[in-house]
């Protein structure tokens, strides 16, 4: 909007939208409070402009992992505009389902059969619909985050209707019928007794275990193939959560890397670079459910989503895009340890290769974080504690980032000695996220 910036439109929108946007990891306050730009005019590649004309190096999330190409990737665009052109909807349905459907099933030969949605928490629910459907069962084991839903939502449901428990801390139950607590039970990743105890208690009754096969740490020597002989022993199906994961690590999905064979695997995000789309794939006798339960919407009928998914994957196969994340993921890394290591910065560093993470070990470390943002933010980059590569980061503009990080990492080491960072910061503290379970 013309005479707005970001932060005076964010104001307004707060009037307007509860917690003023539709995403929690895209609020303002979760990076850098009455400073963050906010909203974006345009992106392209690595570059994000504001609605004041500045480009900044997107240096964090790059669209919630949505973006695995960089944004606007020409050949997906390319796609997606002839979709646009040839209708992205009518009263019949478009091909590229069919098409989209074989080359899934190619690339996973044990499923079968795919299902479409158009995000990933709608996704999981289908999933896991799926699932009680097939087995007849109501209870779901889980490690990780995924999504929005009541039937995982209802894990933060305590005994104690004055205090709901809060298993994934800042994920509130409000609105979460009380009658679903108990039939979601969480155990922690590479913690199969944790499993093994709710299946002892609740096997005869669990429809499903739903994970990521991977995400903030590598699985523990025959946790994984020991999750798959556990669901067997049960009874109960194998829903594996590919929403962040997917794509990261070779085309495809993280479980295929493990040997790690599901009955469902659900993929959003990257499947499409920051286009609608979301497919629940599986074996025929675990998908054949979907005929005797009912999940049906227009829009996951329309064309653009399959179209910008075609287009993704196809050139995430060709490039080998897999192969540069992780080195543009180890480069991020190695340049992190070198600038804390010469700023005199103490940091820990984890999570996936391409979507890798550092933490600043200090009892200011959410200040400190938050400072980080603030600087680099100054010198052109949006940078937290997080980065999501993409095909479209160069060495280039890696360079750029950690001679950058190393002068901020040295500001900050230096405010933390001084205990100076808050005196520095131009507004609060960025909020802390939701803790995951895994």
């Amino acid at each position: 909007m013309p005479g707005h910036t970001g932060q005076e439109l964010y104001r307004k929108a707060k009037t307007r939208i509860p917690g003023g946007t539709q995403l929690l990891s895209k609020r303002p306050e979760m990076f850098l409070p009455e400073n963050w730009p906010a909203y974006y005019s345009r992106a392209k590649g690595a570059q994000v402009w504001d609605l004041d004309g500045n480009m900044y190096y997107d240096m964090s999330y790059n669209g919630i992992a949505a973006c695995i190409l960089g944004a606007a990737d020409p050949d997906v665009e390319e796609a997606v505009i002839a979709a646009i052109k040839a209708g992205s909807m009518s009263t019949l349905n478009a091909p590229e389902e069919v098409e989209l459907a074989d080359l899934l099933c190619e690339l996973h030969p044990w499923a079968e059969m795919v299902r479409y949605a158009r995000c990933g928490g709608e996704a999981m629910a289908v999933a896991v619909r799926f699932a009680r459907a097939r087995t007849g069962r109501d209870r779901v084991a889980f490690c990780g985050y995924h999504g929005w839903h009541d039937w995982y939502l209802a894990a933060n449901l305590a005994d104690d209707k004055a205090l709901d428990g809060h298993l994934l801390s800042g994920l509130e139950p409000a609105g979460v019928p009380r009658a679903l607590r108990g039939s979601a039970l969480p155990f922690r990743y590479n913690h199969p007794e944790e499993l093994e105890a709710i299946v002892a208690q609740h096997g005869d009754e669990l429809a499903a275990v739903v994970m990521e096969p991977i995400r903030n740490m590598e699985p523990a020597p025959g946790f994984l193939a020991g999750i798959r002989d556990i669901c067997d022993r049960a009874g109960a199906l194998l829903v594996v959560d590919e929403v962040s994961v997917g794509w990261r690590l070779l085309t495809g999905g993280a479980h295929l890397v493990y040997g790690l064979r599901p009955d469902i695997a659900v993929f959003a995000k990257a499947i499409s670079n920051g286009y609608p789309m979301a497919a629940i794939i599986g074996t025929a006798d675990t998908m054949q459910a979907a005929q005797n339960t009912f999940v049906s919407s227009t829009y996951w009928t329309e064309r653009i989503g399959p179209a910008a998914a075609l287009a993704t994957i196809r050139k995430h196969r060709r490039e080998n895009v897999a192969l540069h994340l992780r080195r543009i993921g180890l480069m991020v890394r190695d340049g992190w340890r070198v600038a804390a290591d010469r700023a005199g910065l103490p940091i820990t560093i984890g999570g996936l290769v391409p979507m890798s993470s550092f933490a600043i070990q200090h009892k200011e470390a959410q200040a400190a974080s938050t400072l980080f943002t603030q600087l680099m933010l100054e010198k052109g980059f949006l940078a937290t504690k997080a980065f999501n590569a993409t095909f479209a980061h160069q060495d280039q503009v890696i360079e750029e980032y950690l001679q950058a990080a190393e002068e901020v990492f040295g500001v900050v080491a230096q405010a933390l000695d001084r205990g100076t960072v808050c005196d520095l910061l131009g507004g609060p503290v960025a909020h802390a996220g939701f803790a995951r379970l895994n």
